[in-house]
């Protein structure tokens, strides 16, 4: 009798305890409709007579709130920013701002288009910071496969290297001089499994398919590659860089994340490298992508970037 008992009162424990989880939840999903403005579809820049665009997520605060800019994967080739939409929601639930990037993939215009507009959204972020209260000096760029990649060129690629020459225009806008720069710095980067040596993607036993689709048939792919290699551009000024990974990722090589890390680390970058043991391309359980953002807001306040939680 009393064993009965016992389990019933378990029972009804485990549902309580449900039952709460779940209006947990539902108070948190329900906090971010009531605090934040969504502002769809903003066309930052025009190129090839293709209108790229970005989606702001707001939330209603008095002070700059910082801001992660969010790039999505497809291999450069596929994709779109809405399909990526919810990886928002974990930056949003931390209070974030969030800008949901696209691109120009390479059915529109092969490289390095891509690697051009996100830097040109970046200078967008930096001419529109007052008007959606952004704080610049807390930046954090991420992404996921190409977007990761793109997330580590963003941060890395320094404006002299050209890449945003074709928008620059658009931060003198009055054209009364020679303009200055709204390019803000980078203060983080959250990279999930990117590419980091583009190179390599073209030649051996890292080559894929959608590498060489990227590049379709450019004259010189392996110097435009190369300069297109995030682990070109490592130096001792770049951002902080958390990279994540899984080391049986078959679509972009774990190799790729420890090249990058290593050559950090020897430059005295502050970086990491979170391993997921067994993880695929992206594939991981529940369990690892909650393991992943603790180590994201670990690294995130150890470099002074940590909103006010909603």
């Amino acid at each position: 009798m009393r064993r009965s008992v016992f389990l019933a009162v378990l029972v009804v424990a485990s549902g309580v305890a449900s039952i709460a989880q779940m209006l947990d939840g539902q108070r948190v999903a329900i906090q971010i409709e009531h605090d934040y403005d969504v502002d769809a579809n903003i066309v930052y820049r025009v190129a090839n007579n293709y209108e790229v665009k970005l989606d702001v997520y707001k939330p209603e605060a008095k002070s700059p709130t910082p801001l992660v800019m969010l790039i999505h994967g497809g291999g450069w080739v596929v994709g779109n920013k809405e399909n990526y939409s919810l990886g928002a929601l974990p930056y949003l639930q931390k209070g974030f701002a969030v800008v949901n990037v696209e691109y120009r993939l390479a059915k529109i215009s092969p490289a390095p288009a891509a690697v051009d507009d996100c830097l040109c959204a970046l200078h967008w972020i930096g001419r529109n910071a007052k008007k959606y209260n952004f704080d610049l000096s807390k930046v954090v760029v991420t992404g996921g496969s190409a977007g990761g990649h793109l997330a580590l060129t963003t941060a890395m690629i320094p404006s002299s290297a050209g890449f945003d020459n074709g928008c620059a225009y658009e931060d003198d806008e009055p054209w009364t001089g020679p303009g200055i720069s709204n390019r803000p710095k980078v203060a983080a980067v959250v990279n999930w499994f990117g590419i980091t040596d583009v190179v390599a993607m073209l030649h051996g036993p890292e080559t894929r398919a959608y590498a060489i689709s990227w590049f379709d048939s450019l004259p010189n792919r392996d110097d435009l590659a190369k300069q297109l290699s995030p682990v070109n551009y490592v130096r001792s000024d770049v951002p902080p860089i958390l990279t994540i990974h899984g080391d049986a990722d078959k679509l972009v090589p774990y190799a790729q994340a420890v090249r990058l890390h290593d050559a950090l680390s020897k430059a005295g970058v502050r970086n990491q490298l979170y391993t997921i043991a067994g993880g695929g391309h992206g594939d991981f359980t529940l369990d690892q992508e909650m393991k992943a953002f603790e180590t994201i807001d670990v690294f995130l306040a150890s470099v002074g970037i940590k909103p006010s939680a909603h």
